[in-house]
């Protein structure tokens, strides 16, 4: 197990429907928030998947804005893991 530091967690949240086109950014933030939004994402049973290079590239991404194109692949194979996870998928 690993642990980093608060002031360098990073979290950004997603959330996917399908009818509302690609994945939208709804949560982002570094150090304490980045650690509350994680916090409260776990207290809420949401799946959580740690990829750096991901969230840092996420990161950038305006709150409410889809996903870039460039990030389809990385995020499907994400949405691939929750729904594998959650049972949605076998």
């Amino acid at each position: 197990m690993t642990t980093t530091p608060v002031q360098n967690t990073l979290a950004v949240a997603l959330h996917y429907d399908k009818k509302d086109g690609a994945p939208r950014v709804v949560a982002k933030g570094r150090g304490a928030v980045g650690e509350k939004i994680i916090e409260v994402a776990k207290q809420h049973d949401v799946p959580i998947q740690e990829n750096e290079v991901l969230a840092g590239a996420l990161s950038n991404v305006e709150l409410g804005d889809e996903i870039p194109a460039e990030l389809y692949k990385a995020v499907a194979e994400v949405l691939i893991f929750v729904m594998k996870l959650t049972g949605r998928l076998r």
